[in-house]
């Protein structure tokens, strides 16, 4: 008696090798996606050893997470450091004593630095500011915000002044942002 070749074990044979090239190439292109997420030593027409791929991306990771931790350390401390001395402008800025918003304006040589508190009910202010700058000819460097003890928000503008004699254009915009703070202020 003549063995005669099962067609199923065939199939199936010729399926789990399918399922296997199949699982060999996206494991290719995931190598592949992690290798291009991660900065190289070497130079690009150097090739590295799958293994070695793996162990420079498992070390970026735990560079970032270090590089994280740190940051998160420091922003923990600063944290602290505000919290601890109270605030930008030594006064009690939240305690209900203290009237919402206030406005602090440095200057530094031709930049302005426009330090803006305010409560989270008067966002309305960080645009009225922008507005101010921009009518008085300031350009806009860069503008941010932090939200310390869920009522504060502290927003910082840097900004250049575009005038041949920065000093009365600083004073100019100062002048004209306090008054806008202290009209807000009395209503």
């Amino acid at each position: 008696m003549d063995k005669q070749p099962n067609p199923s074990s065939s199939s199936s044979r010729t399926d789990r090798k399918t399922i296997e090239r199949n699982r060999r190439n996206q494991m290719k292109v995931l190598y592949s996606k992690l290798n291009s997420l991660v900065p190289h030593q070497t130079s690009s027409k150097e090739v590295i050893s799958l293994p070695d791929q793996l162990d420079e991306a498992a070390t970026y990771i735990k560079k970032l997470q270090v590089s994280l931790e740190k940051m998160k350390e420091k922003k923990n401390s600063l944290k602290g450091i505000e919290k601890s001395t109270g605030n930008y402008f030594n006064n009690d800025v939240g305690m209900g004593s203290q009237k919402w918003p206030q406005i602090e304006v440095h200057e530094k040589g031709p930049a302005l630095e426009v330090v803006l508190i305010t409560g989270l009910d008067c966002q309305f202010m960080f645009n009225e500011t922008i507005r101010v700058l921009h009518e008085e000819g300031a350009d806009i460097v860069n503008a941010s915000f932090s939200v310390v003890n869920e009522d504060t928000v502290y927003h910082t503008i840097h900004c250049k002044i575009g005038e041949l004699d920065p000093s009365s254009g600083a004073a100019k915009i100062s002048e004209r942002l306090k008054k806008f703070v202290d009209e807000t202020n009395a209503s």
